[in-house]
């Protein structure tokens, strides 16, 4: 028999007993049948007299049979303030209390009491020994309700207030709210008949086919699977290439199949959604998110984005400030906007509050004038007492355009990634999926997203989309851009339709435009903007207070107008970026995935020299002296194979 602290401090076991039972007080020489007798005997006198039990110490003998054991009241012994500020202990349940009883086995196999201190050094209260830790016990009827609503989305709070009702108050429920950790540690993932062994055997065959395919599963104390995060080889690979920029959405596949996906999405060079790795998970708290997050982090050596786009979610918001403090953090838009009907829809001027509300978050083009129109629509519609609006303000910083058009975001809002990660799982999931059936179907998803970027940079090369107009620097634009962002372009250049320039200052190389510009936003709205442009000829520099360069990593019809307006036959080179050139060779393309067979020639002897660095590396990476030797003949390698 084994006491130990797993079996005996966490729940105790079942101590309910009638209200009218009186439990004899302990005396030397009383016998049981088990250890178990004896702990639920003393159990019911706690709880009788008021105070809580735990275990103190035993012996084991050879033969396996626990010789002795002590029972004592919960405020024994002593304890050592942890805390960081000496001047705020944190509190103690422990003042040394000397109650107790030792068991000892006896001849006939069961247990004896050899010693008995009854006298206790504190109060003992029996209306509140249930808030003991020892008598929170949940018990299987509580265990299956408690299950079932969390499956079926019912909140903690609801979930325990409707056990305290139905046993007629607080003071009947051998638990409390705190019970939510019961919860988690019961949350794992739903995977399904197969699903654990499916996952398990995916993760295996991956990685064999590939040593890069990266892949943590997170387990609870029973061994089951909670959470699991995973990248292929050339994910892992490309997030080098598209680091700047990704998504993180939790809402498409749970919604729309119950299946708790949360991918990392980037966009490549075509603007094609890009899976950067994904996980599936049993919970949406704070602790799973970080854990999700860290092990993405390690997968992608621990180089995390620039910025990253997720839906406004206060769990979400804090992992990511404790995982990625220096990645700039965006809330969907569009998220955050189709909330409108709901918190306003039953307002008498609905339309007018939601009309007021888009222009002063669309039509803002700075700090100031959003904060003057914020403050306007409180005070027309009477609305400062309104809480959603007031979390929305306190997170200004977070999602309003204002205030982070500054900001490089790949012209990627949350809204478009989802409808991206829905087309990506097109016609490979729907309500009926399985888990195991989902991990058959991940890799023909991912297959054809490789084949759609491959069509694309195909085409790209061996393609052209005419130029619209007689401007040099558009040719500049075809030669060096994808189809689909030269495109992007080609729209700012038809803009030029709209715009009216004025010259506001000029000395020397340095001039100052202010361009009209018209843009329709509906069949009967043509919506009106002033912007600012300002080019200096001796930096080379453009800026435009759209900042839809900042924002897009695209020039802005603004600034390309004032260009070809004062002549200038080319772009400079910084406003031409790399990240949508389709010259350049990047390296994720001769990294061969773990669910491809590569036919490319270059690809495969690329695989074949890496391989040999495998263990090369492994071995110098071991002493100081190794590696500098290592990395010094490297460096004249590549001067030889350059």
């Amino acid at each position: 028999m084994d006491l130990s602290d797993n079996q005996y401090d966490e729940v105790g076991v079942d101590n309910e007993q009638d209200d009218n039972e009186t439990i004899e007080e302990p005396k030397v020489g009383m016998t049981f049948s088990s250890a178990e007798e004896v702990w639920s005997y003393y159990m019911k006198y706690g709880k009788q007299k008021g105070f809580g039990v735990c275990k103190r110490n035993s012996k084991q003998g050879d033969d396996g049979n626990v010789r002795w054991f002590t029972l004592v009241c919960a405020r024994q012994g002593t304890s050592k303030s942890k805390a960081a500020n000496i001047l705020k202990p944190r509190q103690t349940e422990k003042i040394g209390c000397m109650a107790r009883i030792n068991a000892t086995l006896n001849d006939e196999g069961g247990y004896t009491l050899s010693k008995v201190n009854l006298d206790h050094t504190h109060v003992c209260s029996p209306e509140k020994a249930r808030h003991f830790r020892c008598f929170k016990k949940v018990d299987a009827r509580v265990s299956k309700r408690f299950k079932i609503n969390d499956e079926a989305g019912i909140r903690m709070k609801k979930n325990f207030k409707s056990l305290v009702v139905e046993a007629g108050g607080y003071k009947n429920v051998p638990f409390v709210e705190e019970c939510r950790n019961y919860i988690d540690k019961e949350r794992q993932l739903r995977l399904g008949i197969g699903g654990a062994e499916a996952l398990c055997n995916y993760f295996r065959q991956m990685q064999k086919k590939n040593p890069d395919f990266y892949y943590e599963m997170d387990v609870d104390d029973d061994l089951k699977l909670k959470n699991v995060f995973w990248a292929d080889a050339r994910s892992r690979a490309a997030y080098q290439s598209f680091r700047d920029v990704i998504t993180f959405d939790t809402t498409y596949l749970t919604n729309a199949y119950n299946m708790p996906f949360a991918p990392f999405v980037g966009v490549n060079h075509h603007g094609q959604s890009m899976l950067f790795g994904c996980g599936l998970i049993s919970n949406e708290d704070t602790h799973t998110f970080k854990w999700l997050f860290e092990s993405w982090l390690n997968c992608m050596n621990d180089q995390p984005p620039n910025a990253i786009i997720t839906d406004q979610d206060k769990a979400i918001q804090l992992a990511i400030s404790r995982v990625f403090p220096t990645s700039r953090h965006r809330f969907c838009l569009w998220h955050i906007m189709k909330k409108l009907p709901k918190k306003f829809g039953s307002h008498s001027r609905y339309e007018e509050i939601k009309s007021t509300l888009q222009k002063c978050v669309y039509d803002s083009l700075s700090e100031q004038e959003f904060e003057e129109r914020w403050c306007d629509l409180l005070n027309t519609y009477d609305l400062h007492e309104n809480a959603w609006l007031g979390s929305l303000y306190s997170d200004r910083h977070f999602w309003v355009p204002a205030y982070i058009r500054d900001t490089f975001w790949a012209g990627m809002s949350i809204a478009q990634r989802s409808e991206g990660i829905n087309a990506f799982f097109d016609n490979y999931v729907n309500s009926r999926t399985t888990l195991k059936q989902f991990v058959d179907q991940y890799d023909s998803a991912l297959r054809r997203k490789v084949e759609n970027e491959a069509v694309a940079d195909f085409n790209s090369f061996n393609t052209e989309i005419p130029c619209i107009s007689h401007y040099p620097l558009e040719k500049q634009f075809q030669k060096a851009y994808t189809i689909a962002k030269f495109k992007e372009v080609q729209d700012e250049l038809r803009g030029f339709l709209y715009l009216t320039t004025s010259l506001l200052e000029c000395e020397g190389g340095k001039y100052t435009y202010i361009v009209a510009d018209e843009v329709q936003v509906s069949d009967e709205l043509i919506k009106r903007a002033n912007y600012i442009v300002k080019l200096d000829e001796d930096l080379l520099e453009v800026n435009c207070s759209c900042k839809l360069f900042e924002f897009r990593g695209i020039l802005c019809r603004h600034a390309l107008r004032i260009l070809t307006q004062l002549g200038k036959s080319t772009v400079p080179s910084k406003y031409i970026l790399d990240r949508w050139r389709k010259d350049i060779k990047r390296k994720y393309n001769f990294v061969k995935s773990s669910y491809e067979a590569t036919s490319n020639p270059e690809g495969q002897r690329y695989d074949r020299i890496q391989n040999c660095f495998y263990e090369l590396c492994s071995n110098a990476a071991k002493t100081e002296s190794n590696c500098v030797k290592l990395i010094n003949q490297l460096e004249q390698l590549k001067l030889e194979f350059h």
